[in-house]
């Protein structure tokens, strides 16, 4: 395999500690959202991912937001569902997202239809995730598709995935059934325990995990004692400790300046676990949340390549 040729993965091949973005595209037809959003975060972040459906809502399409971002200077990840479309609309849009200028695919299933704006919505999943990591790598591999179509300029995408490191039970077969589709890079759901991630690699490191792949952590800052109850109750494999809900209750008002702290540590954590590549910071569409903890956590500025 010839190294994809993005940013993204030349700092994560030369050992930087990557910072990545997302960015929601709109429930509308504008794309200036997407613009404000992306310029508020150049130089700040290595790669921005734009979501595809989230909670199975309908949004702007996330090869629409692809062409935003790189237009304002970031590299675009688009995250692309199993649940939405079959092998002919996967192929496709993954040679639009390439050609829009994607240069790294982020492979889901997808949330649940139940939970979204169109609960009756046909699941597609003519491909399961690891087929859809599978046809990524393919068509970069060996520039072909699924009907062995030889392809003129195949797009040559970084491959991620999503894990669960919290979740209960935790299942290592998942993920690694994942790498061996062919993902190369992996951000984990949201994290506030550094202690629990540091013992999840201990778990991960001897089955090879961090040889296979590069490991990202999702980070997002809590703004209240309620926001960390809601993702501690409601989320599946988020786990607030019982101390930082604390601290958030008695900040009252100040709540959002010491989940700013809290991050700047858990963060600073982090980096001290071996073999983590990076973090994943989703800050709900606040750019200056992301300035700030990037600048707090001495990651600003970004390396260049």
């Amino acid at each position: 395999m010839t190294r994809p040729p993005g940013r993204l993965a030349a700092l994560l091949a030369r050992g930087a500690f990557t910072v990545t973005g997302e960015i929601v595209p709109p429930k509308g037809a504008s794309g200036d959202p997407v613009s404000e959003h992306a310029r508020g975060l150049v130089g700040y972040v290595d790669a921005v991912n734009l979501t595809d459906n989230p909670v199975a809502s309908a949004h702007m399409s996330p090869l629409a937001g692809v062409i935003f971002v790189a237009d304002a200077g970031i590299e675009p990840t688009v995250q692309l569902t199993a649940r939405d479309r079959n092998r002919l609309g996967l192929t496709a849009d993954l040679l639009g997202a390439w050609a829009l200028g994607a240069r790294n695919v982020f492979c889901l299933s997808g949330d649940p239809v139940q939970v979204g704006d169109h609960p009756d919505a046909v699941v597609v999943r003519d491909l399961t995730v690891g087929d859809v990591i599978g046809l990524a790598r393919r068509m970069r591999d060996d520039g072909t598709t699924l009907a062995n179509t030889e392809l003129a300029d195949p797009p040559r995408f970084l491959i991620g995935v999503a894990d669960v490191p919290f979740a209960e039970p935790y299942d290592p077969s998942r993920l690694e059934s994942k790498l061996d589709a062919g993902a190369d890079f992996v951000t984990t759901q949201i994290v506030y325990d550094a202690d629990r991630l540091a013992a999840w690699a201990d778990v991960m490191r001897p089955r090879g995990l961090f040889e296979r792949a590069k490991v990202i952590i999702g980070v997002t800052p809590l703004r209240s004692a309620k926001q960390a109850r809601f993702m501690d109750e409601k989320l599946p494999g988020v786990h607030v400790p019982s101390p930082t809900i604390a601290a958030l209750e008695a900040a009252g008002e100040d709540a959002g300046a010491v989940g700013m702290d809290l991050t700047v540590e858990l963060v600073g954590a982090v980096q001290t676990i071996p073999n983590i590549a990076g973090i994943h910071l989703m800050a709900m569409g606040h750019d200056d949340v992301t300035r700030e903890l990037i600048e707090r956590t001495g990651l600003f500025p970004r390396p260049t390549v």
